[in-house]
This record gives C-alpha cells, structure tokens and sequence, in this order.
C-alpha cells in the first residue's frame, strides 16, 4: 500500500468528519460508535440522571442504547454485561423507535393538555403504562382520556408498575425507559420546569418503589439545575446522575475512530499508519495507544497538522492548542464542534494551502475557530438565549473587562428588557435565576462557562463565545471572516 500523501489525509477529513453523526438527523451505526471512557456510567441502567450539553452525545447514546447490537457493543466496550440483559424502550423523544402510534404525546397535544390542566405526575404515568405498553392503557383512545384514567385509577396504575416490575423480573432483564429531547416539552419554560420536576419525581418512584424499572432521563445540565425539585428524597436524584464529559484523549480518540472507520481507501491507508487496527462487530477498532496515550496521540496529530501552530513552537502545539481553543470557560468541548471545525480547517487547506506538506494548515485551524464559534453561538442561543444576549451587549469591545464594566454595557444595551422581551417568545429557553441583579447574571454566566473570571478579578470569555461576537482580546486570535 502506498504511503497516504497530504491531499488523502485531506480528503479524508473533509469526508470523515463531514459526515460524522448528528444524532437528530442521523442515528448512530456501527462504524461511528466510539465508547469514551468516561461515558461508562452514562450507560448504567440504575443511573437516572445524565447531563450532557447539546452535542456531547444525548441523543446520539439514547439513540444507541435501544439498538439492541449497538447495546452489545456497548456492554462488550465497557465490560458492562447487565447491558446484555437490558430492554430499552424510548418513553419520550423526538421520535419512537417502535411503529404506530409512540407512547408519549406529541409536542401541540402536550401543551394542549397542560393548558386543560393536567397534572405534570398523571401525564407522565401514563406515558410510562403506555411505554411499557400496558393493555388497559393502549385501549384507551387519545391522550386527555389516558391521562384521565391514571388519575382516576390509583390502583390500577400500581397494578401495572407492579406486573411490569414481576414480569422483568422473571425474564431476568432491567426495563429501562429512556427520555430524551427535553427541551422541546413545552413552549414555556415555567411548564416546562413544572413537567420536568414530575418526571424527576416519578423516575425517583420508579427507583425506590420496583426491583427491574428504571428511568434514565438525558437532560441539559442547565436544565436539571433550574428545574425545581421539591419532593421527598430528591437529593438521592443527584446521587444517581452522571455527566457527558469528554477529556482531551476522548476527543482525540473520537476523531482517529472517526477516520479509521470511514469506507474509502484513503482510512485503510490511515488504519496502515497508525498502527494494529482489529475488525470486531463490523467496526474497525484502533490501538489502545491511540485511543487513550497522549504521547502517541499528539504523534498521530502531527501527522496531519504539524507540531506547531506556526513556524516554531512560539504559537503553541497544535495538539494542546486546538482544543484548548475550542473550550468553554468548564474547559468543555463538544465533540460536534470539534470534529466540524477540524473538517473545516481541511477545508481551507484545500482551498488556500493546497501545497502544505501536511494536511491541516496552522493558519486554516485558526480560521477555521470562527466558524466553530458561530456554530456554538447558534446553540447557545437556542439552549440559553438570554447568556447569548449578556455577551452580544459586548460586542466590538476588548475583553478582559472589569465587571463594573460588563455591568455598564449590559446597562447601556438594555440587556434586562432585551431579556424580557425575548423571553416571551415560547420558544426562547430558560431565562435566569434573577435578571434584575447583574452580580448575580454575572455568576450566572461563569457558572455555565460563558464566561470566565481572572485571577485578578477582570472578566474574559472563551474564544468559542469571543469570536462569534467579534470581541477582541489583547494577543488573542482575530476573528476571520466566516464563508
């Protein structure tokens, strides 16, 4: 085979990486299931609780789990073999997996029956008879009759939890009911706050009260924090929760698995290059070295972006400095944005840079860092819109500011009524915990990563966030113009 040239290795990333999962549109399979080492406990059936911002894999594992061979590979990755005898079932999500009718109400009807008063715990019961496909349930026709007859028949519903709880039991199998895609529960975040506190409380029941039925409940960390849990033994919630994370090594890994799985000549020639890659379970699965050994890692990466991010070490090694740009002020990175950005960047290599003599150009990592902030910018404005508008107030300034200097623009911007304003449009998220008092939106926003605070005190923002707003920072990278 011959030795992979520059050009190949960019034409894989660009294909790679391009066509990386987004677990909304496109489900995960074989080839793109990569098990980080720190999503281990994501994937225990008596974890109810997993928080993961937007794009660090909720959907994408919610997606998986009910996959009964993609849960093999799981349960085989993770040595994790009560995953074998685990049935998964999809209670609410954007879609179901099974055909006919889905076992949770779509999103008009929701609302419909909030606004005719039902009540968050009686909706949610008789989401999960109807997930565990309960036949008195099923029988029912349309969800206001069903919300009704779980109101109306106390022991009936026990009866049920209970025969679904012995059934489990006697097959030998965890029941574990997945809820994904929270954020479109309700146009309102009061109701949405309200309907979520009743899922909490009844997966919480689900726990305490049967032996086989489990809830895990994929939420936004924002979300879990601001939603009111005032129920007996909520604290036990927090003790049976976990979060999406990923370290440097995973993000790495994920992008190598990325490459060495794709179908085209120029991955097998990737695969030759990187060492003893196995095929198991329709999958090609790299080296441990590579997966998880920093060392052999930033060799790998050197091989497509050079050691450095310029001509000498001055500017920074490209291992340690494209995800350390990529960061929030939590040192998160999702792995949506890195594997978009690095794809961008062979992008621009291609275009620019053709004759580099490796595949990503220093100068086409930089740039490709705009584009990246504007794709995190658009999910935050989406997730938490009034954090976007905290930090649009500072547009075309020079951070790191004082905070009585965040304070004044935030004044002077009308940041509250901005707010206030937004907020009444039943699609904005959730506003904060107290708009009136900027010490407190300020801790608001370091809390969430938006921002950060020096050691001195003075404000800075990532450059996820920075460069989407086009604020300057003294020595920090400039903004590019974002094709």
């Amino acid at each position: 085979m011959s030795e992979p040239t520059p050009a190949d290795y960019r034409k894989l990333l660009i294909e790679a990486l391009g066509s990386a999962p987004d677990a909304n549109t496109t489900g995960p399979g074989l080839r793109t299931l990569f098990t980080p080492s720190s999503h281990r406990l994501a994937l225990d059936p008596d974890v109810t609780v997993v928080r993961g911002a937007r794009g660090t894999g909720k959907t994408f594992w919610a997606k998986a789990l009910v996959d009964e061979r993609l849960r093999e590979i799981a349960a085989a990755s993770y040595m994790m073999p009560r995953l074998r005898r685990t049935r998964v079932t999809t209670a609410f999500g954007l879609e179901s997996e099974e055909p006919g009718e889905p076992p949770f109400p779509y999103k008009r009807t929701r609302e419909k029956l909030v606004e005719d008063g039902a009540a968050p715990d009686e909706l949610w019961a008789a989401i999960v008879l109807m997930a565990l496909n309960v036949p008195e349930i099923r029988r029912i026709e349309g969800w206001t009759d069903r919300v009704r007859w779980t109101r109306d028949n106390p022991e009936a519903y026990d009866a049920a939890i209970a025969a679904a709880d012995r059934e489990s039991r006697e097959r030998g199998e965890t029941r574990v009911l997945l809820f994904d895609a929270l954020e479109h529960l309700h146009g309102v975040r009061e109701q949405t706050d309200r309907l979520l506190s009743g899922l909490f409380r009844l997966a919480l029941e689900l726990r305490l009260t049967t032996g086989t039925l489990r809830a895990k409940i994929f939420v936004r960390p924002d979300m879990y924090e601001n939603t009111p849990k005032m129920f007996p033994d909520a604290s036990k919630l927090g003790a049976n929760a976990t979060d999406l994370e990923w370290s440097r090594e995973n993000l790495y890994g994920l992008l190598f698995h990325q490459l060495g799985n794709h179908t085209t000549p120029e991955a097998e020639k990737f695969r030759a290059a990187t060492g003893t890659w196995r095929q198991e379970d329709g999958r090609h699965v790299a080296p441990v070295d590579v997966i998880a050994d920093r060392k052999r890692q930033e060799e790998v990466f050197v091989t497509l972006a050079g050691p450095f991010m310029g001509t000498d070490r001055r500017k920074g090694h490209t291992y340690t400095w494209v995800p350390n740009h990529l960061q929030d002020g939590k040192g998160r990175v999702s792995p949506r944005t890195w594997l978009k950005a690095l794809c961008k960047a062979a992008v621009l290599t291609g275009e620019r840079h053709a004759g580099h003599p490796v595949p990503l150009h220093y100068d086409a990592i930089r740039e490709s860092l705009s584009s990246a902030a504007d794709s995190r910018v658009a999910e935050l404005q989406d997730d938490i819109g009034w954090a976007a508008l905290a930090v649009e107030q500072l547009e075309n300034t020079q951070v790191p500011l004082q905070a009585s200097a965040v304070h004044y623009a935030w004044h002077q911007g009308s940041l509250v009524s901005k707010v206030r304003e937004q907020l009444k449009d039943e699609r904005s998220g959730s506003g904060p915990r107290d708009l009136e008092n900027p010490v407190a939106l300020l801790e608001e926003l370091i809390e969430l990563g938006v921002m950060t605070r020096r050691s001195g005190e003075a404000i800075d923002l990532p450059d996820i966030y920075r460069l989407a707003f086009d604020i300057s920072r003294k020595g920090g990278v400039p903004r590019m113009p974002v094709n």
